[in-house]
Parts: structure tokens; C-alpha cells; sequence
């Protein structure tokens, strides 16, 4: 929530601008990303970096200062979590060669592969929602709009996959 008296006099003009577009620009920062109090942050961002910057006291051209300005706080944050991924993906590899026991390595070889037969047993729609999803990485929104289905239909799919691969593990796992 912004505060008129926490505004420097040239923004004071803006604020009524910055009004108008709040909403439209929450739900298209919403849709794209898929969850609205994520989006909530990144407009919020870009209001501060607009008001921060010498360009907020032009009121004519603040509307595609706040658009442009959200959409690349919203790509810069994509592409953090892209590396973070890849941190981890490293972070689990030394992680697997750095154990030493080798019945743990088999062990886990034997899960995996397990996992993998269960995968391949799903639908073939469901084991594209759950791979997308667990392996991939992509939000509901993300997979729904890529399988041409409503997001609905997307988490019903990962929760049978999930139900599927958790009874199957369990039922081998009691073996």
C-alpha cells in the first residue's frame, strides 16, 4: 500500500497514474507467473524502482514504465531460479559421488529405476503433467498452457501420478 505522505512531491502526481494501473498490471503479472501474492511482490518492486527512478515525474509514459518495468523484474527472477536449479542439480551430483558405500549407490539405482517403470505406467497425459511438473519444474499455470488443458485438469494428474508412484514404491518397498 502506498502512502501519499511518504512520496516525494513529483511522485505525488504519479500516484493517481500508478492508481489506474495497479490491477490491470497485478493480473497480467499474475497470469504469467501463476500465483498471485508472488505477483503482488513484483508490482510492488516495480512501483518503487519507477518511483526511484527520474523518469516517474513524466506522467505520460509511467503506464509502460511500470509495465516494462514488471516484466523485467519478472524475468530477472526467472532466471535466478533457472541457476538456483542448476546449483542444485551440481549440489546433488557431488552429493551421489561422493558417497563411498556402495549398496547405497545400488539401492539407489533400484529406486530410481522403479520410479521410472511407475512413470512409464501413468497415462500417457498424466506422465507429461507429472514429468513437466516433478522433473521440469514448470508451474500448473505453465504446464496447463503447454498441454492445452485447464490448470484443474493439470493437478489432477500430478496427484494421480504421485498416488500411482508413492502405492508402487510402498508396494516394492514391502517386497
Amino acid at each position: 500500500m502506498l502512502y501519499r505522505y511518504d512520496l516525494p512531491l513529483s511522485a505525488l502526481g504519479c500516484l493517481s497514474v500508478f492508481e489506474r494501473y495497479y490491477h490491470d498490471l497485478h493480473n497480467l503479472i499474475s497470469r504469467s507467473i501463476g500465483c498471485r501474492d508472488k505477483a503482488q511482490d513484483v508490482v510492488q518492486e516495480a512501483y518503487a524502482r519507477v518511483l526511484a527512478s527520474p523518469h516517474a515525474t513524466a506522467t505520460a509514459g509511467v503506464g509502460a514504465l511500470l509495465y516494462t518495468t514488471a516484466k523485467n523484474i519478472v524475468i530477472d527472477q526467472y532466471r535466478q531460479n533457472n541457476a538456483r536449479q542448476y546449483d542444485d542439480i551440481e549440489r546433488m551430483e557431488l552429493m551421489a559421488s561422493s558417497a563411498d558405500e556402495p549398496e547405497r549407490r545400488v539401492a539407489g539405482r533400484q529406486s530410481m529405476q522403479q520410479l521410472i517403470q511407475l512413470i512409464e505406467t501413468l497415462s500417457p497425459r498424466c506422465k507429461e503433467a507429472f514429468v513437466l511438473y516433478k522433473l521440469d519444474g514448470l508451474s500448473h499455470a505453465e504446464i496447463a498452457a503447454k498441454m492445452g488443458i485447464s490448470i484443474n485438469m493439470v493437478e489432477k494428474h500430478i496427484i494421480n501420478g504421485m498416488i500411482i508412484c508413492k502405492r508402487g514404491l510402498a508396494e516394492r518397498g514391502a517386497q
